[in-house]
């Protein structure tokens, strides 16, 4: 045997890895989907919310800086 055939042997397929993988995926159910996403958005509100009053305290103190 050639050693292009022994290489060709042994060289599993992506497909087959990714086939595999897939099957040992455990999906989430609709109660634990919902909570999940809820709690992400929520999150995000509130960093957004954190981080747009520590702009207006910033901006506000650069400003005040600046009338010096």
């Amino acid at each position: 045997m050639s050693e292009n055939a022994v290489k060709k042997a042994k060289k599993p397929s992506f497909f087959k890895g990714v086939k595999a993988e897939f099957k040992k995926i455990t999906w989430p159910d609709k109660t634990s989907l919902f909570k999940q996403t809820a709690a992400v958005i929520g999150v995000s509100l509130v960093v957004g919310v954190i981080i747009a009053v520590m702009d207006f305290i910033i901006q506000y103190g650069v400003n005040f800086l600046l009338t010096l």
